[in-house]
């Protein structure tokens, strides 16, 4: 069976898991599954509460102040 890399954390991923899991790795850690999916949710969480920010400034662009 194939390695799943960027669907392993859901259809709609966000985030590089392989630069998360070596990222962990480098902490002394191992990131599980559902880690990956529950940060993927946080992340997504986190842009969507920034674009709805940068509009109600009349924006399109995502800036820091809105993260």
């Amino acid at each position: 069976m194939p390695k799943r890399k960027a669907a392993e954390a859901g259809a709609d991923a966000v985030l590089v898991v392989s630069k998360i899991r070596t990222y962990v790795r480098s902490k002394g850690c191992m990131t599980s599954k559902d880690a990956i999916e529950a940060l993927n949710a946080k992340v997504r969480h986190i842009l969507d509460d920034s674009i709805v920010r940068a509009k109600a400034n009349k924006r399109l662009t995502v800036k820091p102040q809105d993260v």
